[in-house]
């Protein structure tokens, strides 16, 4: 594509202000000129290919030209005739320039802003833009236009008319049948007309459509007013702010681009995501907000740089009210939808505008994505991310995973909620759901090299921190063992119970012998652990059965503190109460004297806590112990009973989630 400028006019109107040079040189704002503004603008856009007609001051117009310094090719056609023609004729004398390819057509004297000609260049049509909102002109061009199809263009049209600016995007196929008329009408003589004079008479076979820009900024300037009016517009457009809004976790050319396009349109303000956002909308940072924000901040065209801390943009928008709002147009369906619509009613409430790029879908870009997502399930990535869970959002959420298939449902549900995003921190390798799913009693019959496969098999597939139970960690020489290999897998954390002997479930309570070990020999385990491991990152968490056995609140919180003591990066209070109360006890005192040894709770009895609730009186990880396991095995249960019961597989279809929809789950590689 190539752009078509008609300079060769005389600006009388103009006064003094052209009484040297050609109007299209007339500074309309600080050091920038009509003409270095279409072609800053041109050349912004792609179209570096620009044919020039020239009448008057036609050397200082290309000397002017060339000491602008653009990436432009100039092709200059002077129109010998300009005092006595119009521009049909210099369209005419430059026509062997213009053919066998799309232009974009527009008069030197046209001050337009950027979101107008991107809308011109994006038009898949020929179009003219037209302004539905303004009052029609007098004496300056109207557009007749039926079913969005330009009919006809003129100064003498007011009826079904809107009002037209000479800003044209037309295809070769249009321009074709267009320059031909123009050609007929120079050749037998008539050259003091407008060009859209030979539009009129072949708009039946050239098809250009109104685009309507309503109060954007289109005007040509023929008079010092125009002038003055132009300028003040421009310094109104140089105030206006424009939004978007990454997570910057990884800038590529698709980034690059869309920043460039909507600095075009203004200030541009670039929100951040926070750590927390990011994580719970795609997965895990690789690189910390600080650092985000001042990777974004150092993009050229880039003003300032905020932090958004919810996909929500509602708290932002309200704040800076900004004139447009710039995203890719990826969010119109699925997951973001409710988002946009949010941005659309807010942006409403104060006159504010959506503008919306196509979104760059290069596959590249999504290989970026899953070598990250790769990155983050390598051991030394995934086996310190829980640690930094638990400083970021202060109280983290796991759910039991026992295979591949429940590793990946815990890695990808995601719920939109009120703005936010909500998904599982981290997962729980739970040695009752793991012997559940092997038909074993959960007696810790299942050997650790049975258990480290289930682990293996979660760890394929998935990126997010695992927590282990471990349940009494056995013999302390085992133990260390147990910890230098969960290490090395990239396991974030193991739970160990202050219990010996024969494990027995700690849901029946006080209803089976179980047996609590010494303070002493605990401790004794819990230092050993922390001696064994190679790293910082790798957590041990004392579980404290005091309560489940009935032993007492003070018993509890003796055990506490003095395991916190020798070494504990975590201390889980369990409870098999539906009322809460006793755990709320222990929380709150144990935080009377400890602030920061974080706090485990497994609320499979009393679940009626929201994490908010939890993490208010000072909890830190809520674990979802066996959901999936309890969920799974009743709907199985039920699916093989009403095929038993009817012979055939129908009537338990609509209890099946479709093949089609699993498969989604399973990565491809």
């Amino acid at each position: 594509m190539k752009a078509l400028i008609l300079n060769s006019g005389l600006g009388h109107r103009m006064g003094v202000l052209t009484s040297e040079h050609p109007k299209c040189m007339t500074e309309v704002s600080g050091n920038e000129t009509i003409l270095s503004r279409q072609l800053r603008l041109l050349a912004d856009a792609g179209v570096t290919e620009v044919v020039m007609t020239t009448g008057y001051y036609d050397e200082a117009l290309t000397r002017y030209c060339a000491s602008l310094d653009l990436p432009v090719t100039f092709r200059f056609v002077k129109n010998p005739e300009y005092a006595q023609t119009n521009y049909i004729y210099s369209i005419y004398c430059a026509r062997e320039q213009l053919r066998e390819d799309d232009i974009v057509l527009m008069h030197g004297d046209l001050v337009f802003e950027q979101s107008v000609l991107d809308a011109v260049l994006a038009s898949e049509q020929s179009c003219m833009t037209v302004s539905s909102t303004k009052p029609l002109p007098e004496k300056d061009f109207k557009a007749v236009v039926h079913d969005g199809r330009v009919e006809k263009v003129g100064v003498e049209f007011f009826q079904d008319a809107m009002q037209a600016q000479p800003l044209y995007k037309l295809r070769w196929e249009d321009w074709k049948v267009w320059l031909e008329a123009i050609c007929a009408y120079c050749e037998s003589g008539r050259r003091d007309c407008y060009a859209e004079n030979a539009f009129n008479e072949v708009s039946d076979r050239c098809a250009v459509y109104g685009l309507d820009v309503r109060d954007e900024l289109c005007a040509e300037v023929d008079t010092p007013e125009d002038l003055a009016a132009v300028s003040d517009k421009l310094r109104e457009i140089g105030r206006r702010t424009v939004y978007m809004c990454f997570s910057a976790d990884i800038i590529h050319g698709g980034h690059i681009a869309i920043i460039k396009k909507a600095a075009r349109l203004g200030k541009l303000i670039v929100g951040v995501l926070s750590d927390e956002a990011v994580a719970s909308y795609k997965r895990f940072p690789l690189i910390p907000f600080e650092e985000r924000k001042a990777l974004v901040g150092s993009i050229a065209g880039v003003h300032q740089v905020v932090e958004q801390k919810t996909l929500s943009y509602a708290d932002v928008l309200h704040a800076l009210r900004p004139n447009y709002v710039v995203h890719g147009d990826n969010w119109r369906e699925g997951f973001q939808k409710p988002i946009r619509d949010e941005v659309v009613s807010i942006l409403a409430e104060y006159g504010g505008r959506l503008v919306e790029f196509p979104y760059s879908r290069d596959e590249k870009y999504a290989e970026l994505e899953k070598m990250s997502r790769a990155e983050l399930g390598m051991p030394d990535q995934r086996r310190g991310r829980l640690r930094k869970l638990i400083a970021m959002k202060g109280c983290v959420n796991a759910i039991e995973a026992h295979s591949g298939i429940t590793g990946l449902i815990a890695e990808k549900t995601t719920v939109l909620q009120d703005g936010k995003t909500y998904q599982f921190d981290a997962m729980w390798i739970s040695s009752l759901c793991d012997s559940t799913a092997k038909g074993k009693p959960d007696i810790e019959l299942v050997d650790m090299t049975s258990r480290f496969r289930t682990i293996d098999d979660i760890m394929e597939v998935t990126t997010k921190p695992i927590i282990f139970d471990g349940d009494t960690g056995g013999l302390t020489e085992h133990f260390i063992y147990t910890v230098r290999s969960l290490e090395r897998m990239g396991v974030s954390m193991v739970i160990i119970e202050d219990k010996t002997g024969l494990k027995k479930n700690s849901l029946f309570g006080t209803e089976v012998k179980q047996t609590q070990d010494s303070i002493e020999n605990f401790c004794a385990k819990i230092a050993a652990g922390k001696r064994a491991q190679k790293t910082k990152d790798f957590m041990i968490c004392a579980r404290i059965e005091s309560l489940i056995l009935e032993r007492g609140m003070e018993d509890a919180l003796e055990r506490a503190f003095a395991f916190a003591g020798a070494g504990a990066d975590a201390i889980m209070i369990h409870s098999r109460k539906k009322d809460p109360a006793e755990i709320f006890e222990f929380v709150e005192k144990f935080r009377a004297k400890d602030a920061v040894t974080p706090i485990v709770v497994v609320p499979t009895s009393f679940n009626s806590v929201t994490e908010d609730e939890f993490k208010a009186r000072g909890v830190n990880v809520v674990i979802y112990a066996n959901q999936l396991t309890r969920s799974g095995f009743p709907a199985m249960q039920n699916a093989a009973r009403m095929i038993l019961q009817n012979h055939r597989a129908k009537e338990c279809d609509e209890l099946c989630m479709p093949i089609k929809e699993i498969i989604t789950l399973i990565p491809e590689e």
